[in-house]
């Protein structure tokens, strides 16, 4: 088929020179510019390359002066849709090779292809052979694109036996690659795993209904429908969970617990899998444990200033109690991974025991309970009390005994890091007390209790801003400024998939254990938490304030998180 009429590109003498667009458009200062030309020539690198590296120009803005560059069209691919008929007319490891992906049929002989580098003249001669079609070129973000390519194949996926050394021997999922002899309820089952892993989802929800399963999965901490399965394949899927999770397949009146090692992308992570009978068949819930990526640095956490240094004045302590308190799926490991990662030193022993161990961290002793032999958290507590250690993680107080030993060695010589159910800081002491826990203890141990919720980030591509009304500037407590104040609400984009967010902060209540405080410990929350801010702790209401003002998140999500108790 003959080549395209439309030239992909325009005689080079019409073309501007890549550094005089950037300068034109005011991106690059002219001492940018002569520091880039000279890195260019004095390692030959592309002009683009170099001042994207060096953060003067996003990768965006250099698309689009590429683009004009070279006579093409440039595409926002987060606001293209992309048909699929056309996508996968290329194979995914061409599509990786030439950084291109076909996006439409202009007509019956025309395909519109989405290119990352207009300046590779033969990538553009192969694709027209690839595709047996004439093509017209768009020039898009390389990072767009790539995510694009991953999204369009992600259900061509692969089971791999072979584990790599520094995982433990469940078996192993690799869910990328296409496997030709997998059945379709493999297939299925791992393409909604990817799916979801990709969009983000920290739990996937396999639902049966009268009509099927639903699946669903919880991505930036709300829930949000995958896919149906029809009931041809609800028990094939079914049974393909529980022998991921090496559970019986043949038990399906009771509850079962399993978990598997896969990689994705290249990188490990572990899933959890619950399988519990409801009235229309077994559910089961995947958690998704990503150990590669899932601790941060005290500084990565996104406290404020303040609060930041009282968490750390209080894991500094040589011994004493500090508990991060929150409802499920809050940070709260996060948070406390982040303070072992300061506290992980060679003077230092370092003990965790977890329900399960979450993420490994090279120079602690990690141990995982076991309540099938016998190891619980007061039992498992007992020995490593036992055992000379400096800091204990406790993955989660649930019981009386428990709370009991934490609190002792807490004030017995250890710095001791734990979590709990509650609602905020101040009502963690109720929580402690009703467990059992004297208010005398807790006063000669505790150091610190953070409160913290998730709330989920404006997508920064279509975030929208809007002056604030006078009854949001006094929500916000800006109501006797005089300047208008600008809010920010969610409008929804293919890169956030319509929701209008992406991706989480979190909010943080710090409450140090000292004064006031202290001495209130026997006293009704209401008047421990009146302390706490008399003391100038920052509630949870007021660090999402914060954020929304900082433009990290709207105000509707900060209502919807944190709600109206002790705000």
């Amino acid at each position: 088929m003959e080549a395209a009429e439309l030239p992909a590109f325009p005689a080079p003498e019409r073309r501007l020179h890549l550094g005089a667009l950037l300068a034109r458009e005011g991106l690059l200062t002219p001492t940018q510019l002569e520091r880039a030309v000279l890195e260019q020539e004095q390692n030959g690198a592309r002009l683009g390359e170099i001042v994207v590296r060096n953060g003067w120009v996003s990768s965006r803005d250099l698309a689009r002066l590429l683009a004009e560059q070279h006579g093409l069209e440039f595409l926002d691919l987060a606001r293209t849709e992309i048909d699929p008929d056309a996508g996968r007319l290329l194979p995914q490891k061409l599509a990786h090779r030439y950084h291109a992906l076909p996006i439409s049929f202009l007509d019956e002989s025309t395909i519109m292809v989405a290119i990352a580098d207009p300046t590779d003249v033969f990538a553009s001669d192969d694709l027209r052979l690839a595709l047996g079609l004439n093509i017209r070129l768009a020039v898009v973000e390389p990072g767009d694109l790539e995510q694009a390519i991953a999204r369009l194949h992600r259900s061509e996926v692969e089971i791999s036996e072979d584990a790599p050394e520094e995982l433990s021997p469940s078996p192993v999922q690799d869910i990328l690659e296409e496997a030709a002899t997998s059945t379709p309820a493999i297939n299925l089952v791992n393409s909604i795993i990817s799916r979801s892993i990709d969009d983000g989802a920290s739990d996937i929800h396999f639902e049966p209904q009268a009509r099927g399963l639903l699946v669903r999965a919880r991505i930036d901490g709300v829930m949000r429908k995958v896919t149906e399965i029809p009931p041809s394949l609800q028990a094939a899927a079914m049974s393909r969970l529980k022998i991921m999770g090496e559970l019986d397949i043949a038990e399906k009146r009771a509850p079962q617990d399993g978990r598997v090692s896969i990689r994705f992308g290249g990188k490990p992570m572990d899933l959890r899998i619950a399988v519990l009978p409801t009235t229309h068949g077994e559910q089961a819930v995947l958690r998704i444990l990503q150990r590669a990526s899932g601790r941060l640095g005290l500084a990565q956490l996104g406290m404020s200033g303040e609060d930041e240094d009282a968490f750390e004045q209080a894991i500094r302590q040589p011994y004493g109690g500090v508990i991060a308190v929150g409802p499920t799926g809050s940070g709260k490991t996060t948070t406390l991974y982040a303070a072992l990662d300061l506290l992980n030193r060679d003077e230092r022993v370092v003990t965790t025991i977890e329900d399960p161990v979450e993420w490994q961290i090279p120079g602690v002793n990690q141990i995982e309970v076991n309540a099938r032999s016998g190891l619980t958290f007061a039992r498992g507590l007992r020995t490593i009390l036992r055992s000379d250690p400096d800091v204990l993680l406790v993955g989660e107080v649930r019981d009386e005994e428990t709370a009991r030993i934490a609190m002792q060695a807490a004030m017995t010589g250890h710095l001791v890091l734990t979590t709990l159910h509650a609602h905020n800081a101040a009502s963690s002491i109720a929580r402690l007390r009703d467990m059992g826990v004297d208010p005398g203890l807790l006063a000669t141990s505790l150091n610190c209790i953070v409160a913290q919720r998730l709330a989920r980030r404006l997508c920064p591509d279509c975030r929208e801003p809007y002056a604030a009304s006078n009854a949001e500037r006094v929500e916000v407590g800006v109501a006797d400024m005089p300047e208008a104040i600008s809010l920010y609400r969610a409008q929804g984009c293919l890169r956030c998939a319509g929701t209008g967010y992406r991706g989480r902060v979190a909010l943080y209540e710090v409450m140090p254990i000292s004064g006031e405080v202290r001495r209130r410990l026997g006293s009704s929350t209401e008047e421990i938490f009146a302390a706490a801010v008399e003391g100038g702790m920052t509630t949870l209401r007021q660090d999402g304030l914060r954020v929304c003002l900082a433009g990290i998140s709207s105000l509707e999500e900060i209502r919807r998180v944190t709600g109206d108790r002790l705000a």
